[in-house]
């Protein structure tokens, strides 16, 4: 990873990890996914942009792999998943092998563009959800 993707990685990081996720996961109607902690196996929400299509759930992950809810998917891929302010249980899919540009055009613009603008490394997921 060069420099400033680095540095783009740790400021991103450290602003959702103390400040934007704290108060986004609050909000009733705001997307979250909820993953179990690799290691303490307690419930780690994230709120995050994505789509509900069918029965799956798209998002990308702007830091792919280093992302610690992708780290969580690779450990446990059972996920609950908010979806305008009701929980939906399902497994979770990494997908290297889509095209992460392409698939946040199919997003909401808000939250696409900010991973466009400071992702590093796209990643694309998708939710096969139960219900």
């Amino acid at each position: 990873m060069s420099r400033i993707a680095d540095l783009r990685f740790r400021a991103a990081t450290a602003f959702q990890r103390h400040i934007g996720n704290p108060v986004l996961r609050r909000l009733p109607l705001q997307t979250v996914l909820e993953t179990r902690g690799r290691v303490s196996g307690l419930p780690r929400p994230t709120p995050v942009g994505g789509r509900r299509v069918g029965n799956s759930f798209w998002l990308v992950s702007e830091f792919g792999e280093k992302s610690q809810y992708v780290r969580n998917i690779e450990a446990d891929p059972r996920v609950r998943v908010r979806i305008r302010g009701r929980w939906h249980t399902g497994t979770a899919h990494l997908m290297p092998d889509d095209d992460p540009v392409a698939r946040l055009r199919t997003l909401p613009r808000l939250n696409s563009m900010g991973v466009r603008v400071f992702g590093t490394d796209l990643l694309t997921v998708r939710v096969d959800l139960d219900d």
